[in-house]
């Protein structure tokens, strides 16, 4: 269990079914992460016990109601959708719409990435966004990612569709150089 300011981040349980999948049904989430929109509580459910069944992939949840209201994320080695090292993960993330613009995601993922560096000793975290999701450029660049490299017509196999992903990273050195900027 991680804890935020705002937020705590806690292993997914089968009682968060429904909260996910009020999140999830909605096509402005999903599709625009690389994932379809879920379609019943039971859908979410099943996700819940093998997608978010990875011991570092943690709900989201509002301090004052312990509500799953999105996901943050370690895909760590080859467990990642990119080639990366087995001492580097890749951070994960997505909020439900009502959340959005309330710097929930940089600050569930600030504390992943001090967990990622501090507590796993992981040496570099890697981050991608498709093209058309803004908002997710936005987060990563908060948390002190940088540009990387593109990928062009890479297939998506949960959409089954060709799309552009910007891969970002960010290395434990950097992400010390940048706490010491902030202090």
């Amino acid at each position: 269990m991680l804890n935020t300011e705002r937020l705590v981040l806690r292993a997914w349980k089968a009682s968060d079914a429904p909260s996910l999948y009020q999140y999830a049904k909605d096509p402005r989430v999903g599709p625009i992460a690389g994932w379809p929109v879920h379609t019943s509580v039971e859908q979410s459910l099943e996700i819940i016990q093998t997608v978010f069944s990875h011991p570092e992939v943690y709900a989201v949840t509002s301090r004052e109601n312990d509500i799953a209201i999105g996901l943050v994320g370690l895909l760590i080695g080859k467990d990642s959708n990119f080639e990366i090292a087995n001492d580097e993960a890749e951070v994960a993330y997505w909020i439900g719409v009502p959340f959005w613009g309330l710097g929930l995601i940089p600050e569930a993922v600030k504390a992943l990435m001090h967990h990622a560096f501090e507590d796993l000793g992981l040496s570099a975290l890697w981050c991608g966004y498709f093209a058309e999701n803004e908002q997710s450029f936005k987060a990563q660049a908060k948390c002190g990612f940088k540009h990387h490299h593109t990928q062009e017509n890479k297939f998506n196999q949960f959409m089954s569709d060709y799309r552009t992903e910007h891969i970002s990273r960010i290395s434990k050195k950097e992400w010390l150089a940048l706490l010491e900027q902030q202090a």
